[in-house]
């Protein structure tokens, strides 16, 4: 593309050399997503991917889309953006999985008031190692240079991912019943929900980000930039060995929008409050922001990111398998007849 440029387009914000450069990049970073099924390189109109669909009688693709919300707003005070990326891929990568679903490609979208192509390259750094950690391939993406409508150091940030599962091994919830396990994968920190709320009990700004509380082991802007965690591969590894009935990702709404989602009518889930283990994040929010403790549950994921329905016959193996994929996995209640609700004990 030697011979394409415009002076006039650049003269209006919008450097299309840029773009090139941010694409050559951000190429080392792409090329270690690279899976089986990817026959397409980037740069070209679609993402070319060819599922392996061996042993399914019936495949289904599942899809899920999101992204990182005002989380952003930490990594520009902290200018600190190689980690934002794996929030994005988290978020739904971690949705598509509660389906068991086997996320297979990723696609991102970048908006951006200026393209400095080291940010963009470091932005897509993040958004391939949550790849790596989800297992699926970096078929594209679009990065969107808009001068006037975001400032210039500032960005917006989602993501689209879709996976495969076998439609008789869809996982939905219509298998539970009363007295079956649920099983809980702890979080990594506030992931990427609830920052609304948090910036406002922070009064989140330059200085505030460098605080520091007895509590925290780092100052807060980094211990609230922590990665969503993403718990693909231990999930797959479950299924694989489980009879896993229903899971949910904890995310925006906390236990009481979130885990009713998992559940089938005339099903509830009872949390053990006790087994919940509330990070110290948590409890710093809550105290600051003088929130009470329905609307830190109502809105955090409070330390668990994951919650899986089990078989009460299968706690020990689901326990052990998790632990082998690196997961200090905990039960955390169980489901009971109700009304789709959350009861905590």
């Amino acid at each position: 593309m030697s011979e394409s440029r415009s002076e006039s387009y650049k003269a209006a914000g919008v450097d299309v050399t840029a773009g090139y450069k941010s694409v050559e990049l951000m190429k080392k970073h792409i090329a270690k997503t690279n899976i089986d099924g990817v026959i397409s390189g980037i740069g070209g109109f679609g993402g070319c991917f060819m599922p392996n669909l061996s042993g399914m009688e019936e495949p289904v693709l599942v899809s899920g889309t999101d992204g990182v919300g005002t989380k952003l707003k930490l990594a520009f005070l902290l200018d600190k953006h190689d980690t934002i990326g794996i929030d994005c891929v988290a978020m739904c990568v971690n949705d598509v999985v509660c389906g068991g679903a086997k996320p297979l490609f990723f696609l991102d979208y970048m908006a951006l008031g200026k393209n400095v192509p080291e940010k963009v390259a470091e932005i897509v750094s993040g958004v391939a190692e949550g790849c790596v950690q989800a297992g699926c391939a970096l078929v594209g993406g679009e990065t969107a240079e808009m001068p006037g409508f975001y400032p210039v150091d500032e960005y917006d940030l989602a993501g689209f991912s879709v996976g495969i599962v076998d439609k008789k091994k869809i996982i939905d919830g219509e298998g539970l019943e009363a007295g079956d396990v649920l099983i809980g994968l702890p979080s990594s920190g506030v992931h990427s929900n609830g920052f609304s709320l948090v910036r406002k009990v922070f009064n989140i700004n330059e200085e505030t980000v460098k605080k520091t509380y007895p509590e925290l082991d780092k100052p807060l802007g980094e211990t609230l930039l922590t990665p969503t965690k993403i718990y693909v591969k231990p999930l797959l590894a479950l299924i694989e060995k489980c009879n896993v009935k229903a899971v949910s990702h904890i995310t925006g709404g906390g236990f009481y929008e979130n885990i009713p989602r998992m559940l089938k009518d005339g099903m509830s889930a009872k949390i053990n409050k006790s087994a919940v283990p509330v990070l110290p994040i948590f409890n710093v929010i809550q105290k600051e922001g003088n929130i009470s403790e329905h609307d830190m549950f109502n809105t955090f994921n409070m330390g668990v990111g994951m919650v899986i329905a089990i078989d009460k016959n299968q706690v020990d193996t689901a326990l052990s398998v998790l632990a082998q994929a690196g997961e200090k996995a905990f039960v955390l209640g169980e489901v009971v007849e109700g009304d789709k609700e959350v009861i905590f004990d």
